[in-house]
Order: structure tokens, then C-alpha cells, then sequence
């Protein structure tokens, strides 16, 4: 017995509600109990490294180099993303990737280098390795972008999975991004970051780490070129990054530096290469597609824990349209299920749900569920009978179901890394479709089991499928929510084929995007909550997970009027603009802050319907592409260092610049622009940039800019699509893409590119043909920034 732990549970069972409490303590040390039974101690271990070359192998896209105690699999593919993997390990199996491992690039040779090394060399980058097994990346001038030095294991001397720990060098400027969803992003600063998706057990702001995503997945940025790693290994670990220093010391670089800890599993990554966008692009092209959410889902959703009942729903919608402001969906979340157990009603709070969901739908208006994965274990559930006649759930090492304590008390938990489980789970959304819901927010996947102390997740011993190759949690911990994201899109897939899925999850892993989206889960209302918002939206973008959103307001309190109001007014330009609360939160509807909030709330929202058909481009790129829709001010200039260190702004697409309000009080901010000329959308003032430029920020608005020579697709006044564009300077020529929305099917949407150029005098707006040649233009076109000099 732990005596600390004993100390917790007695001072848990004497806060309030101690029937609680007491089931936490139980639950806490029950999982305690369970890998003391199913983990053997690790015990003495035995130090490796490579040790030197003894061999090489040439092969497809590479070859084998074998070390006296390990090899290097290296392999360039076809897409121009490099793999290599220690100890034998190949790309699959893998949860990341889709469609099994890339073709080899035949054109890259594995071939002698100086030194008795070896490298690969490709049309995008050159892999060098070391006669002792240090890994270079250099770009095809030669010029080192990353320098992995020789890796280190430590294994059970009794046998068992080996941990290990890899040490790299990036170029002494360079920045870090991503590790998935970091509220102290986007921009990685010094410091230790742990990959073990977790429930903070409350609201957090940006000194909280780690959230409910985290991913192995860095984004480096540095003049010498930008490069995506990730290395594919779902279990615990963690990720320190340390910034370089220019003329350190004696007048030399202090190179950047990254060090990888994993507890177990392989030691294999991958690398792209390349402008942030073709790197977005290679990581699409390797772990999938972007899902594209129903247009409704890019407009603006109103959700709160504790509407209570059906009367609440009809009067919190009703007051949207009695003050004429857009709705697009209602969330409900767990009150509205019996005694909180999943895939039920609460018949006496809502007698007449299909019927609720039919009225609104009518009015234009979605319902959208939360799904949790805990299955309350009660005798008479008819989810938990059918996942037990299916054996559905997941085992401890000793062969019993686990046990965990969630919203409905004692729960157990389906195994989703087993395709036969996710079969089985899929087929209960029919349930929910027969409720008249549309769509899907996955919650406590993570997985949460409430504990008084120690982890609150399953048990590191719990067995799962892992797809037949059988394992324990610390491997599946991560992708636990992923398996159930890919188990609601593909349900949705199949029980309603004409319609695409709309699924979002509070946790997930690298891949995830695939089947939908995210959101912040839990911030604080509060002003570093919202600063923390968006750099969850930024770094998860360039993870490859283009739609996500805060919870605006925040989740928990009750934010001051000019708090919600900034919030809101950032959120009407994030991807999924979603207001949502706690039980015991404040109200989160525009009208509730007095009459002034509710005023330039009516502006943000009417903002936002205007600029939808722009967001269903983004939506329709981000699939075609891998490009997030919002995306850091350097997007397009990475070599930019006063914008690789600015936070605060982001690029809505290629068109528009955003500056959100993120400080109490502030009527004006500063943002540093990108190259070009930009407009301010509503004043008409020109920029030049790049330049640092000090933007009035009334409380009725924050400033956002347009990019001369945009063409952004906009709902003109009668409701059809129409064409904003903002005119370049005299002799400079723009453009833009247009997709318009083909419906909520899967109809493939026609591409139309747009050209915007001077003739005289003359603003000039054609449309680009494929083979050089010019189509009319359909759409009503309006004129911007012509009065600039």
C-alpha cells in the first residue's frame, strides 16, 4: 500500500459529497489493484545503442543499414515523405496511417557517403546516416535541416518492451508546433511536454499540460526550410524541446534541440519536407483526408450542459428567433439521457424528442448528441447486455471486464481498437438517428474513469484487440478515441449514406481527421482561456485537424460581457463556432449580457453567414489539400522570423487576416502583417506590409483584413453566392478558388479559380479555365479597396 495514496483517500472521503468521493477512492483503488496484478515490474534493465555499421542492404526507396546491435530501415516514398525505423519496425501496422504503407520512390538509392556512412537521396530531401547511426535531413542543396543522433534503449533484463529515448538538433533559429492540442501554443516554447491524452480533471488555461489530444507530431520551422515529424508510437511519452540561441556564448549558434522519451513500442518517424503547405499536404496525403462537415456544421451551434428538459431547448431557440440572430445546430449533452447512461432518453424531461428534432429541423435547425463510451454495468441496460453478449468490452489481464467510474456510476468500456466492437457500437447511432439527430459530439473518450487519486483512466494493464496483435492500455490509451471517432463515421456512413457524417471528439490521435474534428473541451472563463482557444485551433491545424473551436464564453464561471463578446467574436471566425457551459456555468445566449453585447453579437453572427460559402471553400481545400483553415501569419512567409514569434493573429485561408482581441479593456492592438498590401474590411484602409501596424479594435468588432487581390466567395444580400473582391495595387494581378457547396451529400464539387488583373484603368474579374481559357462569370461581383492609391 501506498502510504501517500492512503493520506488521499482518507482526505477525499471527507470533502463534500463523500458518497462520491468514496466511490472515486473504490475506483482509484481498484485500478490500483489491477496492474499491480497485470504489470510485472520493469526490474534491472540493459543500456543498448546501434553500436557501428556491419552491413548494408540496398532496397526500394532505400534500404536496411545494420549496426552491430540494431538496424536502420530507411525508405523514401513515392510522395516524397521519408520513413525510417529502428529495430526492424515498418510502417505498419500503424493507427496513423491510411491505406498501409506508401509506394517506394524507385529513384532513391540507398549509396556510400564520406566517412563510412551511407545516404538516400531524393527530389525533396537526403537522408545521411552515420557509421554509429546518426541520422541527418538535409534539403537536395545539402544544408542540414534536422540531425537525429544515435538512439538509446532500455530493456527488462527479464524481457519485456524496450523504452528508448531519441535526441535531435534543428538549426539554432528554428521554432516547434504542434504535439496536438497545447494551450501554451502554438509555438512550443522550452520545456517538457507528455504524450498521454488526458482529462484535466476541471477547466485549464495555458500553464495546463497535458489536454485531451496529444499527438507525436512536431512542425519546425526555421529559415533553412520547414519539416513535419512524427514519430508513430501511440504509447506514454514525452517531448522536450529547447529553442536555440544565435551567437550563444562564444559567438556560436546553441542549436535547437528535441529529445523523445517513449516507455515502449517502436522507434520509427516520418519526415516531410518542404513549404508548410506541401508539408500539410505529404501529412494528408499519408494519414487522410480531412472529413468535409455538412455546411450546416460551418455555422454557428449553441450547446449547454443542463438545458434540462424540452421546454428550455424550444426557449432558448425561440429566443434566437424572436432577436433574429442564426442558429444552426443545439447540442444537447448528458442531461438529456437516462440517469446519464448513453444511447437513452430521459422520457420525462424530453416525452417528445423526435418531434423537438423535427420542429427544428424544419426551422433549419440541427440536434446534435453527445456520445460518451462508458456503458453504465447494470443488468437491464440494454447496451451493456448487448456489449456483454458480444464481448464488447474491455479485460483486465486476469480475463474480467474492467470496471471504471463515470457519470453513470460503475461503467465499463468498449474496445475499439477491435473492428468487431466498433461494428457493434456503430449500429447503436441508429438509435440516435431514430431520436432526429444529425450529427455527433464524442465526450470522456479520452478514456476518463474518475479516480481520487492517481490516473483517472483505465488500468495500464487492461487488455485490448489492438486489431488482433493483442496488447495492454499503454499502447491503446492514445488511440482509444480514435477508434471511436472512426466507429461513429463509419456508423454514420452506413446508416445514412447520401449525408456526410458530422462527428467531433474531445480527444483523439494523429489520424483523426479522417473522421471529423475537435474542440478545446474544458477552458477557463477567462481571459488566458480565451488567448489559450486559439492556440489550440492553430497548433491542431497543423497537426493536420482543420476543424476545431473553443467552447466560447468558456466552459466553466461566468465570463464578463466584454469577455464573451471577444470570445464570440473570435469564435465567428474559427472553423466550429460553438457556444457551450457547465451545469452550474453562467448563460451563455448573446441576449443574457445586456443589450449592447447582444447588438454587436447580431454583427459577428451575421458576419459569419456571410462569409459561410468562403467556409465551405476552406472545408472543401482542407480536403483536397491538407491546409487548415486557419493558419499561422509566417503560412505563407516561414522565413519570417518576426512572424514565426507572433501568436495573437492568425490567416483565415489564403484571404483574410484576423486580429482578435485577447486583452481586458483594449480598443486598438498591433499586429505585424505579411508581405502585401491589406485592407481593413470595414474602414477600407490600405497596410503595406510586411510592417507592424496599430488597428482600432472597437468593442462592436475585432479588426480583420483583406488581402489585395482576394477573391473570396461571400452570400451576397438575395442569399446566392457572390464574389467580394479586394482590388490589387496598379500592375499587380490576384486571385482566388471558389467552391461552392454541392449539399450535405458527397457530391464532388466543381473547383473554379478566379484571376483578377489590371487593364488600363480597368479591374479586370475572370474566371480561369483549365487549358488557359476564360469561362463568364456566374456570380455577382462586388469591388473593394479601389479608393487605396
Amino acid at each position: 500500500m501506498n502510504g501517500r495514496d492512503l493520506v488521499r483517500s482518507v482526505k477525499a472521503v471527507g470533502l463534500s459529497d463523500p458518497a462520491r468521493k468514496v466511490r472515486e477512492v473504490r475506483s482509484a483503488w481498484r485500478r490500483r489493484r489491477a496492474d499491480a496484478a497485470g504489470l510485472a515490474p520493469r526490474g534491472a534493465e540493459r543500456a543498448r545503442t546501434p553500436g557501428p555499421v556491419t552491413i548494408v542492404e540496398p532496397g526500394p526507396g532505400g534500404g536496411v543499414v545494420r549496426f552491430a546491435r540494431s538496424e536502420l530501415r530507411v525508405r523514401v516514398t513515392a510522395g516524397g515523405a521519408v520513413f525510417w525505423g529502428w529495430d526492424g519496425a515498418e510502417p505498419d501496422p500503424s493507427y496513423a496511417l491510411v491505406g498501409g504503407s506508401p509506394e517506394a520512390d524507385p529513384r532513391a538509392v540507398l549509396e556510400p557517403d564520406k566517412e563510412g556512412g551511407w545516404r538516400v537521396v531524393s527530389e525533396r530531401a537526403t537522408v545521411v546516416v552515420s557509421r554509429h547511426g546518426a541520422v541527418e535531413l538535409r534539403t537536395p542543396g545539402g544544408v542540414v535541416l534536422r540531425r537525429d543522433l544515435p538512439p538509446r534503449w532500455w530493456e527488462p533484463v527479464g524481457g519485456g518492451t524496450a523504452r528508448w529515448v531519441q535526441r535531435s538538433e534543428v538549426a539554432a533559429d528554428a521554432r516547434f508546433f504542434g504535439l496536438g492540442g497545447r494551450a501554451a501554443g502554438p509555438r512550443l516554447r522550452n520545456g517538457t511536454y507528455r504524450l498521454w491524452n488526458t482529462d484535466p480533471g476541471g477547466s485549464f488555461e495555458p500553464g495546463d499540460d497535458p489536454l485531451y489530444i496529444t499527438m507525436p507530431v512536431q512542425l519546425v520551422v526555421a529559415d533553412v526550410g520547414t519539416h513535419l515529424v512524427f514519430h508513430d508510437n501511440s504509447w506514454d511519452g514525452s517531448v522536450t524541446l529547447r529553442e536555440g540561441l544565435e551567437g550563444a556564448g562564444s559567438g556560436h549558434d546553441r542549436l535547437g534541440s528535441c529529445e523523445v522519451r517513449m516507455d515502449g513500442g517502436p522507434l520509427r518517424c516520418w519526415v516531410m519536407v518542404g513549404t508548410p503547405a506541401r508539408v500539410l499536404h505529404s501529412w494528408a496525403s499519408l494519414t487522410g483526408a480531412p472529413a468535409v462537415p455538412p455546411a450546416w456544421a460551418l455555422g454557428h451551434h449553441h450547446a449547454r450542459w443542463g438545458f434540462g428538459s424540452e421546454r428550455e431547448v424550444r426557449r432558448v431557440v425561440a429566443g434566437y428567433q424572436e432577436r433574429g440572430l442564426p442558429l444552426d445546430a443545439v447540442h444537447l449533452d448528458i442531461d438529456h439521457f437516462d440517469a446519464h447512461q448513453v444511447f437513452t432518453v430521459d422520457k420525462e424531461r424530453f416525452p417528445t424528442l423526435p418531434q423537438l428534432a423535427g420542429e427544428l429541423r424544419r426551422d433549419g435547425i440541427r440536434l446534435v448528441s453527445i456520445v460518451d463510451p462508458a456503458v453504465k454495468a447494470a443488468p437491464g441496460n440494454a447496451v451493456y447486455d448487448g456489449g456483454m453478449a458480444a464481448d464488447a468490452f474491455v479485460r483486465d489481464a486476469a480475463g474480467r471486464v474492467v470496471r471504471g467510474l463515470v457519470w453513470p456510476g460503475d461503467s465499463v468500456f468498449p474496445d475499439f481498437t477491435a473492428g468487431r466492437v466498433r461494428k457493434w457500437w456503430g449500429g447503436l447511432y441508429d438509435e440516435r438517428l431514430g431520436q432526429g439527430f444529425s450529427g455527433f459530439w464524442h465526450d470522456m473518450n479520452e478514456p476518463v474513469s474518475f479516480a481520487a487519486f492517481g490516473e483517472t483512466t483505465l488500468p495500464r494493464s487492461a487488455r485490448h484487440a489492438l486489431e488482433g496483435r493483442g496488447g495492454d492500455h499503454r499502447e491503446a490509451h492514445n488511440v482509444y478515441a480514435l477508434g471511436m471517432a472512426r466507429a461513429g463515421y463509419e456508423a454514420m456512413r452506413e446508416l445514412r449514406p447520401t449525408e456526410r457524417p458530422f462527428v467531433f471528439s474531445r480527444s483523439g490521435w494523429a489520424g483523426m481527421q479522417r473522421y471529423g474534428g475537435t474542440w478545446s473541451g474544458d477552458v477557463a472563463s477567462t481571459w488566458e482561456g480565451l488567448r489559450a482557444s486559439l492556440a489550440l485551433v492553430l497548433g491542431l491545424g497543423l497537426c493536420g485537424v482543420p476543424y476545431s473551436g473553443p467552447d466560447v464564453g468558456g466552459f466553466d464561471g461566468s465570463p464578463s460581457p466584454e469577455l464573451f463578446l471577444r470570445w464570440f467574436q473570435l469564435g465567428a471566425y474559427l472553423p466550429l463556432f460553438r457556444t457551450h457551459a457547465a451545469l452550474r456555468a453562467g448563460r451563455r445566449e448573446p441576449w443574457e449580457f445586456g443589450p449592447e453585447v447582444l447588438e454587436h453579437a447580431r454583427m459577428a453572427l451575421a458576419e459569419r453567414r456571410r462569409l459561410l460559402p468562403y467556409f465551405v471553400t476552406l472545408a472543401q481545400l482542407a480536403r483536397r489539400t491538407g491546409a487548415p483553415y486557419v493558419r499561422p501569419l509566417w503560412w505563407v512567409s516561414p522565413e519570417d522570423r518576426a512572424l514565426r514569434d507572433y501568436e495573437d493573429a492568425f490567416l483565415l485561408g489564403d484571404g483574410l487576416l484576423v486580429a482578435p482581441v485577447l486583452s481586458e479593456g483594449a480598443a486598438r492592438r498591433t499586429v505585424r502583417l505579411p508581405p502585401g498590401r491589406w485592407y481593413d474590411t470595414v474602414t477600407g484602409t490600405a497596410y503595406e506590409g510586411p510592417c507592424k501596424a496599430v488597428l482600432e479594435a472597437p468593442l462592436s468588432r475585432i479588426p480583420v483584413l483583406a488581402r489585395a487581390g482576394a477573391v473570396l466567395p461571400v452570400r451576397g444580400e438575395d442569399g446566392r453566392l457572390a464574389l467580394d473582391v479586394w482590388a490589387p495595387p496598379k500592375g499587380r494581378t490576384g486571385g482566388g478558388l471558389v467552391i461552392a457547396d454541392p449539399g450535405d451529400g458527397w457530391e464532388e464539387p466543381e473547383l473554379q479559380r478566379y484571376g483578377v488583373r489590371w487593364s488600363g484603368d480597368e479591374l479586370l474579374v475572370e474566371r480561369e479555365g483549365e487549358k488557359g481559357g476564360g469561362y463568364p462569370v456566374e456570380y455577382a461581383v462586388r469591388i473593394r479597396g479601389l479608393a487605396a492609391p
